[in-house]
């Protein structure tokens, strides 16, 4: 449930710490720690019983898997492991941003903010300093050696730190845009390199699939050394959990660099070959030669390209001649994914790192984005939205009511010179007359406005005296004779007199 405190809260430290925020701040904090430590301690006794056996090492492989969903490097004997499965972590930090988004209101005070990162960080660290003693007394037992501390705390507070900061720049991201006073082509900017990224990660998420399904006898190979129904359990489990570091890897290799796996490397123009990890993820990776039509996968970084280009013309006010919220969509967008390629490579024991050419993939994404988005913007200038049009999402509307919404406003308008000068050629009672006496379309209109009308005069103007049939509405037999005159051409219209 959302704060509702505002930004005139009380900012005199624990003494705003009301019970209701005390509440939300342990579910900020203990809600997805809990959640992710028992889902560890279940699959760390399933995998215990399914292998037969003792639970003397049960604290130790808890402890371990809590600093992995953490992208912490752990040494098992004299095996390095850096390369760790993505999905619990990314499940791990959605959790925690979305407590963190749930945890504050648009108007939230500095104060409030301050407890949700505090709560956000505090429960993780907790438990890690818990993981990180369990982990040194387990080193008797198994072959685990203790990681280092000062790492391993510095990747919880940089993981827990961005996912509750992207919750609450979430939650608050309209007051953001006017404390930082961010200009138009930056938001749209912004919005535009998340709308690229889940464009990369689902067309990456599309080809991982189809050469999934062109390796299917080779994924069916490796389930042969599973041995029983735990075993083929567990090899679908880890390589759904690395599933996500396949992905980001393919989106390295649609972008034009390669992606090494120790000896091994590919791309889209030439292959090394080389062993892999003998697990059913990794039976997606091709092994024979590059094929020359796999060139023409380049297509898909391009598109992406041009489709943020639009995407920046239709939201923002880029000129060919500054396209600065393209350069904006396609800076953080690169940002991003080599973030995430980082996140996704790592040491895999004697196969040596595994992962993305980082500064290649850099500078091809950058240059993809930006380059083909610059494209996108042209036509999207020329075809789409033109400069000076009215871009959907703007604010446009909200401007117009907050500057007609006062009947003071209303009245200044009306006062002006070019409405009061009523009595010019082109709008006296003659030519209102011929323009207007016979229209019967403008006769019925103004009947039915009237009619909707309460506090109108039902009347009808007729050249002999009306008769009860002629006027069946009328209930008195007095007939009152009048005539139609000019009325005052200072009078407002909008108090019921007709002009």
């Amino acid at each position: 449930m959302r704060s509702d405190h505002s930004p005139e809260a009380d900012e005199s430290g624990f003494l705003s710490l009301t019970p209701e925020r005390a509440r939300v701040l342990l579910l900020v904090a203990a809600r997805p720690a809990t959640f992710a430590l028992s889902a560890i301690v279940v699959l760390v006794l399933i995998t215990l019983f399914a292998a037969d056996s003792g639970m003397a090492g049960a604290a130790g492989a808890v402890a371990a898997s809590w600093l992995a969903v953490h992208q912490v490097p752990l040494v098992i004997g004299k095996t390095a492991l850096g390369l760790l499965p993505l999905l619990p972590t990314a499940l791990l930090l959605g959790a925690a941003g979305r407590e963190c988004y749930r945890a504050v209101a648009p108007n939230s005070s500095r104060t409030e903010i301050g407890w949700v990162i505090g709560a956000a960080l505090g429960g993780p660290l907790l438990l890690t300093a818990v993981c990180l003693a369990v982990a040194e007394d387990a080193s008797a037992v198994v072959a685990l050696q203790p990681p280092d501390t000062l790492a391993a705390f510095g990747w919880v507070v940089f993981l827990h730190f961005g996912a509750a900061g992207a919750g609450i720049a979430l939650g608050m991201r309209r007051r953001m845009f006017d404390l930082f006073r961010a200009p138009e082509w930056v938001i749209a900017g912004i919005y535009g390199a998340g709308r690229t990224l889940l464009r990369l990660l689902g067309c990456a998420a599309a080809v991982t699939v189809v050469s999934f399904l062109a390796h299917w006898g080779d994924i069916g190979d490796t389930y042969r050394s599973a041995g029983n129904a735990w075993g083929f359990l567990g090899l679908t489990l880890l390589s759904l959990a690395y599933l996500p570091n396949v992905v980001l890897g393919a989106v390295g290799v649609l972008m034009g660099a390669g992606a090494n796996f120790g000896a091994a490397s590919i791309g889209l123009f030439g292959v090394v070959g080389g062993p892999v990890p003998a697990v059913p993820v990794m039976a997606a990776v091709p092994t024979g030669p590059a094929s020359a039509w796999w060139a023409a996968l380049l297509v898909i970084p391009a598109a992406v390209g041009v489709l943020g280009g639009i995407d920046a013309g239709r939201t923002s006010g880029d000129r060919l001649t500054a396209p600065w919220a393209t350069l904006i969509s396609a800076g953080l967008a690169t940002l991003l994914l080599v973030l995430f390629g980082a996140l996704a490579g790592g040491e895999l024991g004697t196969f040596g790192r595994v992962g993305l050419e980082l500064p290649i993939f850099a500078l091809v994404s950058f240059g993809w984005l930006a380059g083909a988005g610059y494209v996108g913007l042209v036509c999207a200038r020329y075809f789409v939205a033109p400069v000076g049009a009215t871009l959907p999402g703007s604010d446009y509307y909200d401007d117009y009511d907050e500057d007609y919404d006062t009947d003071a406003d209303y009245d200044d308008d009306y006062d002006s010179d070019d409405y009061r000068d009523y009595g010019d050629d082109d709008y006296r009672e003659d030519d209102y007359h011929d323009d207007y006496r016979d229209d019967d379309d403008y006769d019925d209109g103004y009947d039915s406005y009237y009619d909707d009308d309460p506090d109108a005069l039902d009347a009808e103007l007729v050249d002999e005296p009306p008769t009860r049939a002629t006027a069946p509405r009328q209930t008195l037999p007095d007939i009152v004779d009048a005539e139609v005159v000019e009325t005052d051409p200072d009078f407002d219209s909008r108090a019921g007199g007709r002009r």
